[in-house]
């Protein structure tokens, strides 16, 4: 039995949206603000009953429509309950044990395995014309106060709804009914849990780790210590643990030596977990929980967790955070397991649902490849018992670690985004498989290129794509210095810049080679504005013959030039003709993919020159400083060439380059403070400005 998939309404940014979940991991990434802790967020509040709901936690459009139907100067005649919603899809078959779930089942049917949850915080049309009337009470109050000069300004609308929430919304669970027929759900047929007293406990159990732990590493810090105790607490019950605590009660009285050998056996498990997520240092640094006991008589409050350097045990608070946060999450997993197995005489719920938030925390990029690559098989085990009652465990881990999504399985990852300003939705990243099924092999291509080197790209704003080692290496200075020539530019027009500084936005840059077309299905999933920068690759016929007496159509000159070799202008830009293409404006090479743009910028005519390659276009409107350097520059050769005004940019970029990554550092190794001692190539810079807007 498993969930499989989560529909939720009006809360916070989770407006209309709805995420599939895997049998095991289920990967959640995305931007900051995009709903991932609110997902945590009302699973606790439903499953859990935990916090109670405000107004702040509806939807933005979902408080607009409330507001104006209040507001209306004639009630409407009807409407369905509204509100914040949860609907749980849970799949099981007959291997199930469907005692739990017997009396909830909405049909009969064999072929329908699916159950379906709902909860809700909802308001009735009765309750809300309850609402309208108090409200306009309150605002024939609040006016009169006014005029009594009581108050100095009357208390709106939603100061009023704030204020009484809880008196019109309220909360209620169903099992609602699953069409097979019409693969949807029937909201009019359904059993109120609640009238029927039934629980759902033995159904869902849910736990999670927040992002907001406790573990610090202040000198009176005892956050795994305490643990310790905690996970005793939760073991004292359990079959599996009854020997270590018998053990322990026996030897309350004995030496601290004698209790942290105790200590060690009953704490094994979690601590070779701990050594499995290679947390630790192979004969540098170990952990040991040990008791300082002394003459006291029981256990919390009095295990310490050290860690071994040498021949010292140190305090758990002298270890680095990174370590403390990996340890303390896995204490918790351990804590949480023990709850999901519940007493000998209980039974586990029939799903068992963590959520790890941010487990990143504090942790350098080779702990988290490291966490992410040993928590499924930690967490596979699942929740075992020694009676035999063997539970799933079902988990989602909240992450904005482009490194373990770096080491993730491409099918675990759900990525949310904002479709607009006041709604999220997920998408499935084995989902844009599809968008390859003519050729799979750039969708291998795609998902081996980012899972090893570029996968910071989902938590970007925007994306820069490169064809290689030149363009990275300058573009951060491309930035930098577009950022300070616009910042002195509208400083003395006296103006103020509507937009961010490139570099203070959430630009990632990735080296696409003559790859960029593949990404494009990609951009579009994303749903990110992307500039590709790339060259213009003139080619034509120069006179050369093959061995069969053809034409050679090779690189030359743009003015030589006939057409273009470059792949991306062909797939972006199709059939454009060479005139047209050496002409074509930013919007003409602008092109939309769903949600996202894609601007294509090449070289361009400047100074009544036009370049055919990077390289080319910087030596044209750069040769004084080029020239002036030229002595000094490690990456070129020929360097007599700059002297003959004959030799054109192309010659000169063609003869005199010696190494295209040691020509960019000469750049920037002879840039002055404010890099105003040489220009960016004009198609670069309008490309970067272009993207620098929205």
């Amino acid at each position: 039995m498993q969930i499989t998939k989560l529909e939720i309404e009006n809360f916070r940014l989770l407006k209309g949206f709805s995420i599939d979940l895997e049998k095991e991991l289920s990967l959640v990434i995305g931007k900051n603000n995009t709903g991932k802790t609110s997902i945590l967020s009302i699973l606790d509040k439903f499953l859990n009953e935990k916090n109670k709901f405000t107004y702040d936690d509806f939807n933005i459009d979902f408080k607009k429509e409330l507001e104006e139907l209040i507001k209306l100067s004639d009630a409407p005649e009807e409407f369905l309950p509204k509100g914040i919603k949860l609907k749980i899809f849970i799949d099981y078959d007959d291997k199930d044990d469907l005692s739990n779930v017997s009396r909830i089942l909405m049909d009969l049917d064999p072929a329908n395995n699916k159950i379906v949850l709902g909860f809700e915080y909802i308001i009735t049309y009765p309750e809300f014309l309850k609402l309208r009337n108090d409200y306009d009470a309150f605002d024939k109050n609040e006016k009169q106060k006014v005029a009594e000069k009581k108050i100095k300004e009357v208390r709106g609308l939603k100061e009023f709804i704030k204020q009484g929430l809880n008196k019109y919304f309220t909360t209620q669970r169903l099992s609602l009914e699953y069409d097979l027929t019409k693969e949807k759900i029937n909201e009019f047929n359904y059993i109120n849990l609640d009238s029927e007293k039934i629980s759902i406990k033995d159904i869902i159990s849910f736990k999670y780790i927040p992002a907001r732990r406790d573990v610090t590493n202040k000198d009176k810090d005892n956050t795994l210590s305490k643990q310790t105790s905690s996970l005793y607490s939760k073991n004292e019950d359990s079959e599996e643990k009854a020997q270590a605590t018998e053990d322990f009660i026996d030897q309350l009285s004995e030496t601290d030596r004698t209790l942290s050998g105790i200590y060690s056996d009953l704490f094994k498990d979690v601590l070779k977990n701990v050594s499995t997520f290679g947390g630790i240092k192979l004969n540098e640094t170990t952990i040991d929980i040990i008791s300082t006991l002394q003459h006291q008589d029981l256990l919390e409050g009095n295990t310490t967790v050290v860690y071994t350097h040498d021949i010292d045990k140190l305090p758990e608070q002298y270890n680095g955070l990174g370590y403390m946060n990996l340890i303390s999450m896995i204490f918790e997993i351990e804590i949480l397991r023990q709850e999901f197995k519940r007493k000998k005489d209980e039974k586990p719920a029939d799903i068992n649902l963590l959520v790890i938030e941010e487990p990143e925390a504090h942790t350098h990029p080779q702990m988290q490849y490291v966490f992410i690559k040993n928590i499924k098989t930690l967490l596979a085990e699942g929740i075992k018992r020694e009676d035999g009652i063997n539970k799933p465990l079902q988990y989602i881990i909240t992450t904005h670690s482009s490194h373990i999504v770096a080491d993730s399985d491409f099918n675990d990852i759900k990525y949310l985004k904002i479709e607009d300003k006041n709604n999220v939705v997920s998408k499935n990243l084995i989902d844009l498989k599809k968008e390859y099924d003519t050729d799979t092999n750039q969708y291998q291509f795609l998902k081996q290129y980012l899972t090893i080197s570029r996968a910071e790209i989902f938590f970007a704003d925007k994306a820069i794509l490169i064809e290689g080692d030149t363009e990275r290496i300058l573009i951060p200075t491309f930035m930098r210095k577009v950022d300070i020539e616009e910042a002195t530019r509208l400083g003395a027009e006296g103006k103020v810049d509507d937009f961010l500084p490139l570099l203070s936005q959430n630009i990632s840059t990735i080296e696409v080679g003559a790859y960029s077309q593949i990404f494009k299905k990609f951009i579009e999933f994303l749903g990110i504005k992307s500039l590709v920068l790339t060259d213009i690759d003139s080619v034509g016929d120069l006179g050369n013959k093959n061995e069969e007496g053809k034409p050679i159509i090779e690189a030359c000159e743009v003015s030589k030039g006939t057409a273009t070799s470059n792949s991306a202008i062909k797939h972006f830009l199709g059939t454009v003709d060479w005139k047209n293409l050496k002409s074509l404006t930013a919007e003409d090479r602008t092109i939309k993919l769903g949600s996202a743009k894609l601007c294509l910028c090449y070289q361009q005519e400047e100074d009544a020159y036009h370049a055919r390659s990077f390289e080319d276009a910087f030596i044209h409107i750069n040769r004084a400083f080029i020239a002036g350097k030229k002595d000094e520059f490690q990456g070129l050769k020929k360097r007599k060439l700059f002297d003959d005004g004959a030799n054109n940019a192309y010659v000169l970029a063609d003869s005199c380059i010696k190494k295209k990554t040691h020509f960019a550092l000469d750049i920037l190794y002879h840039s002055n403070e404010n890099f105003s001692n040489w220009n960016i190539p004009e198609y670069i810079k309008n490309g970067l400005l272009w993207l620098k807007e929205d």
